[in-house]
């Protein structure tokens, strides 16, 4: 089992920045990537990034590129999502999730889920 713990998220106004934090713990050597998603009110969740724990790969999702980085520490088995110039569309609760496989945007490819942590981006 893999244990997931998201923490960072509030309340700023729009142009701020937050950063996420997503801590890992449990079979941590069983996770291949560890993405970030995101559900706004009414909406289905979605992509947010993605990051292979080797450091292989990032990706992002287009709404987020060039705004958003997701980076990781291995020491501390914890990753991060920096989130700049936040717009109110950026509104969500976010989610961290582990995959034992080189996962990318898919949610059905990810094995553990956190419980997430508010993000509220007011105008």
């Amino acid at each position: 089992q893999v244990q997931l713990v998201e923490s960072g998220g509030g309340l700023v106004q729009a142009g701020g920045s937050l950063r996420l934090s997503c801590a890992a713990s449990g079979r941590t050597f069983r996770n291949s990537a560890m993405g970030w998603f995101r559900r706004a009110p009414g909406k289905d969740r979605e992509f947010v990034a993605v990051i292979s724990w080797s450091g292989d790969y990032t990706y992002y999702a287009d709404s987020v590129k060039g705004r958003f980085t997701i980076s990781g520490d291995n020491a501390k088995n914890t990753v991060y999502l920096q989130m700049n110039s936040l717009k109110p569309e950026d509104t969500a609760v976010y989610y961290c999730a582990a995959s034992s496989i080189p996962a990318m945007t898919r949610v059905h490819d990810y094995d553990y889920w956190g419980h997430g942590t508010q993000v509220t981006v007011s105008s």
